[in-house]
């Protein structure tokens, strides 16, 4: 047993100087293997020998070698003028920036100044409340010659306002409640086409929203049946009510010429009044050539649509449709180019 031991050794044992030598460097992705590659070719070991420093030339000899890239021109950059920031809020003081949302940078009188102490007259924010109604008078605007086509024409709606007035009068409304009146017959009107005998049953209707709309104490639906010579039962009102509102979508604020004509007096003169009022003389000439035709109309007897003029001949309203300068040759003046067309 030991000699077989001995002899096993013996043949695993590896002669001196015969033993597998040192491959060279592996290629790249070769095998990847303890054993070297046959035939690879046997280096000697070099020796190592440690890198010695050179020595630094001289600073003038370097800027001689720099690169040939760095003598040429390179094209010079544009010049760019500093930027001034912008004063903001913060840089601003307290007195640039009162002038700067100030009314004093224009030459119109403030007509607002002396509200301050009313709060009812909204002075802080009255003109973007004027604003906004001119935006909504456009919004609900009422088309002209909207009659065209229908059974009803422009006589009979005279008659009927005519006869609105009068009614206004002897239930003693407001004003505000007689203009949207008109408003809103004129606004159901060009929507929703009725019949001539349906007409004044429209006009009685508009009076009751417009009624409940701006009175305190409005007329009840009997009133304005009694009003008809009960032409119209009360059911036949609160259907037409019923109707009116939907076709208007219950948007009953228009603003009404009244507004307008409080903000046009309280201007005053002609310059604050268009600044104010957004009109100038080309815009109220037709309209003022308009309302000339009216009253020669009426002063001359023409119509017979006086419930206008009687109204105002009273002493409560200072009689100012009897004034003597509704008769002058100014208003004629006025009043020539249309009366001459017609």
């Amino acid at each position: 047993m030991l000699y077989l031991w001995q002899n096993r050794n013996a043949e695993n044992a590896v002669p001196l100087g015969k033993g597998p030598r040192a491959g060279g460097r592996r290629p790249v992705l070769g095998e990847l293997s303890n054993f070297p590659s046959k035939g690879a070719p046997f280096k000697k070991a070099t020796s190592f020998k440690a890198p010695t420093r050179k020595a630094n030339k001289p600073a003038s000899e370097q800027q001689d070698k720099q690169p040939a890239l760095q003598s040429k021109h390179l094209p010079a950059l544009p010049t760019v003028p500093p930027v001034v920031p912008a004063p903001t809020i913060e840089s601003m003081n307290e007195d640039e920036l009162c002038q700067a949302f100030s009314n004093t940078l224009l030459a119109i009188e403030d007509i607002d100044e002396g509200d301050a102490d009313v709060p009812q007259l909204c002075s802080e924010y009255v003109k973007d409340i004027y604003v906004y109604l001119r935006h909504l008078e456009a919004q609900q605007s009422i088309r002209p010659r909207y009659m065209q086509g229908y059974e009803i024409n422009e006589r009979m709606r005279a008659l009927l306002v005519d006869w609105l007035i009068q009614v206004h009068s002897r239930f003693h409304l407001l004003q505000e409640t007689l203009y949207m009146t008109v408003a809103l017959l004129d606004r159901f009107l060009q929507v929703q086409p009725v019949s001539q005998r349906k007409l004044q049953l429209v006009g009685v209707t508009a009076m009751l929203i417009a009624s409940k709309y701006e009175e305190m104490y409005t007329p009840e639906v009997g009133d304005f049946c009694y009003i008809t010579d009960n032409a119209f039962t009360k059911a036949q009102i609160r259907e037409m009510e019923t109707l009116m509102l939907r076709d208007l979508n219950f948007q009953l604020g228009r603003p009404l010429p009244l507004h307008f004509l409080r903000r046009a007096s309280k201007a005053g003169n002609s310059v604050t009044q268009q600044y104010y009022c957004y009109y100038d003389e080309d815009h109220l000439r037709p309209v003022m050539q308009q309302m000339a035709k009216n009253v020669i109309i009426v002063n001359e007897g023409l119509t017979k649509n006086l419930a206008v003029k009687n109204k105002y001949a009273s002493s409560r309203l200072m009689k100012i449709s009897l004034l003597p300068q509704l008769k002058s040759t100014l208003i004629k003046d006025m009043a020539a180019p249309l009366l001459s067309n017609s």
